[in-house]
Order: C-alpha cells, then structure tokens, then sequence
C-alpha cells in the first residue's frame, strides 16, 4: 500500500492488549444485554465500560515501567491495583442499592453483584486467564436467567412470616379513663 508508513499498524503485544481490552468489553455488554432485557438501572454500555475500566486498570498495572527486574514488586503493585479496583466497583455497586423502609425491602442487590462481577471478568480478561473468564461468564448468565424463576417459585411457597401480638393489657375489660 502506497503512502502508509511502514509501522502504521500495531505490533503483536499491542494486537493482544487491544484484544484483552475488547474481551472485557464484551463480557460486559453481553451481562449488560441481560440487564437490559428486564429494564434494569445498569445495561451494556454501563456494563461494558465497567469491564473496560477494570482491564484497563489492570493491564496499566502489569506494565509499571521500571518493575521488568522485579517480580515481587510487581506482584505487590499489580495486587494492590486488583485490590482498589474491586473496593472502588464495590462503592459504586452500593449506590444502586435501595432500602424501602416501608415494605422492608432491598432492592438493587443483584444490580450491585453484576456491576462487581463485571469489574472481576475484566481483570481476568486482563491477565488472559480465558477459562476462568469462560466459567465465570456462564456462571453469571446462567445465575441471571434462572435464579429469579426459581426465587419467585420458593417465595410463593414460603409461608408468611408470623405477625406478632401485642401484649394485651390486665385492665382491657376496665373503661378507659375520661
């Protein structure tokens, strides 16, 4: 081809950084399309930037300049990042979470554990351990798409909590004073 520069494409680490980096998108957005299809607050594109950070942060981590001679530091530095990445997509999965005080309901909990997933599928796609990603993401699929007909079907059966008494006073048969 006439006109390009000879190193216009990417060389073969960057080829596997861009694709470790789409692989995490797209766990994302393929959890994200679940969420959607039942109009949940976190979707694909919510989802899929949710992985795409998380490997970003992480494959950031694995290149600190200055660490190649090092393998304990850069274990050290690669944990801690792991470690301030999950506690962060943990805060940010608690503000989905909803307390209605009046039915003494949760809401927002499953929403929650998939935007931490999410993040956890990214680091994995990260560091290329494409079986455990494989397992993972089944695992959550199958936990989006089966456990709700099943908690509905338990539910039902579930006998209602006991209501609770109150105490009847000794003076009930006396008149209430004027």
């Amino acid at each position: 081809m006439e006109g390009l520069p000879q190193d216009w494409w990417l060389a073969p680490e960057e080829i596997e950084t861009l694709l470790r980096l789409m692989a995490a998108a797209g766990c994302g957005m393929v959890v994200g399309i679940n969420r959607d299809m039942r109009g949940k607050p976190t979707g694909m594109r919510t989802l899929g930037l949710v992985g795409l950070g998380a490997a970003l942060i992480s494959l950031s981590a694995m290149n600190v300049e200055g660490m190649d001679g090092h393998p304990d530091a850069t274990s050290r530095v690669v944990q801690g990042i792991v470690q301030g990445v999950m506690t962060g997509i943990g805060f940010l999965g608690a503000g989905v979470v909803l307390r209605d005080r009046t039915r003494l309901e949760v809401h927002g909990l499953t929403t929650a554990a998939t935007v931490w997933v999410t993040a956890a599928l990214g680091v994995a796609c990260a560091i290329a351990s494409w079986h455990l990603v494989f397992l993972a993401l089944a695992t959550t699929l199958a936990l989006l798409a089966m456990m709700l007909p099943l908690e509905r079907l338990l539910e039902a059966r579930a006998e209602p909590p006991p209501r609770r008494a109150r105490p009847l006073s000794d003076d009930a048969d006396e008149e209430p004073p004027r």
